[in-house]
């Protein structure tokens, strides 16, 4: 093949280029070395504090920030107990309509909202462990039933001690609330009492036998009286306003749960309205205790199934609603000589098991 002229003098002119390109010396490329290391790590300078920017503003998100919330309708949002972005995240929409008088949809937009601002997605499972681990247990005054509860009650979960009158029910909330305070002087119990069984002289002689002092333990304690279901639903809205002022809780007791319900509920015409204003109930303070990491003591009353002919006919009032709502059920009786059984018979990380208790004037003791 015949090379022409024409590709001669192309070839002769990029060579001619590739032969005036200017040399770059060593030093010259250490200095641009040193040039572009300090933009590299400025770039990532500048991006870590855009994710931090970022979290921080999620974190101090207001619920007036949240799409179709004003002024009006955020104050209508805080007198309800709707006053941070985490208890509209949790709440349903029809509680959102109820208390700000806006249309579902615009609560289904605000709830969602709320949501996305605090990335209430998937966790990874380590991520659930790091916070089960932040979880602590209140002890219940005795190592024999502190062993079987892996340590006693849990944060951050209901725990329902159920069994007949005289078994002991009410003793462990009294101790529950010297132990808390024993554990976290700055930190404050709600005992919220249906059947005027709170007794402040039970938690003197307690906190005298724990070496506390009982006045001390007693100021610590907030007692409230409830006359009604409704009442004692209501006292659980205080108990979240009373948290979002700053008061340190870390104990709620209700002694007992069910009473109200089964005087107000009669027949099997209501059993279903009973049903789910309790299944509400939990659902308030399951809400509470995870939101807040506190724990959550309650008594359940019981009643005798007269078509067992065989074995305990003792049966826990409440049906399922309670039974699934409680993430940790305890069975009281009596036993021989004074003593009181104490039967693990639900828990999800623990095997059911038994102990022996002694209730004493200081306090709960083990038996034998």
């Amino acid at each position: 093949m015949k090379r022409s002229r024409r590709d001669d003098v192309s070839q002769d002119a990029v060579q001619e280029v590739v032969l005036e390109e200017p040399e770059v010396s060593g030093e010259a490329l250490d200095k641009v070395a040193e040039v572009e290391r300090p933009v590299e790590k400025f770039k990532i300078d500048k991006e870590v504090p855009q994710a931090k920017v970022k979290a921080e503003t999620r974190k101090e998100m207001t619920v007036q920030d949240l799409p179709g919330v004003g002024a009006a309708t955020a104050e209508k949002l805080s007198l309800a107990g709707f006053d941070t972005v985490m208890a509209i995240a949790v709440a349903t929409p029809g509680e959102v309509v109820q208390a700000s008088g806006v249309s579902e949809a615009v609560a289904r937009k605000i709830i969602h909202a709320a949501r996305e601002g605090l990335d209430m997605g998937f966790q990874t499972g380590l991520e659930v462990l790091e916070r089960r681990n932040r979880m602590t247990q209140i002890s219940l005054g005795a190592s024999n039933i502190d062993q079987i509860m892996a340590g006693g009650v849990h944060t951050g979960a209901i725990t329902e001690f159920f069994g007949a009158y005289g078994s002991g029910k009410t003793q462990f909330g009294h101790m529950l609330a010297v132990q808390a305070i024993k554990a976290d002087p700055e930190c404050h119990v709600i005992y919220i009492d249906t059947e005027n069984t709170f007794r402040p002289g039970r938690v003197y002689q307690f906190a005298e036998g724990l070496g506390l002092e009982p006045e001390k333990v007693l100021a610590n304690i907030k007692v409230a009286r409830a006359f009604n279901s409704d009442h004692q639903m209501l006292l659980v809205d205080k108990t979240a306003e009373l948290i979002n002022e700053g008061t340190k809780v870390k104990l709620i007791i209700v002694d007992s749960l069910t009473a109200h319900f089964r005087a107000e509920f009669v027949g099997r015409g209501t059993l279903a309205e009973r049903q789910q204003k309790l299944n509400k109930h939990m659902h308030d303070l399951a809400k509470l205790a995870d939101m807040h990491n506190l724990a959550v003591y309650v008594t359940n009353q019981v009643m005798a199934k007269p078509d067992m002919f065989f074995g305990d006919p003792t049966e826990a009032i409440g049906g399922n609603i309670v039974g699934h709502n409680s993430t940790y059920r305890v069975y009281l009786r009596r036993g021989k000589k004074g003593t009181r059984v104490a039967k693990l018979i639900d828990a999800p990380d623990l095997p059911d098991s038994e102990c022996v208790i002694m209730v004493t004037e200081k306090g709960i003791e083990n038996a034998g």
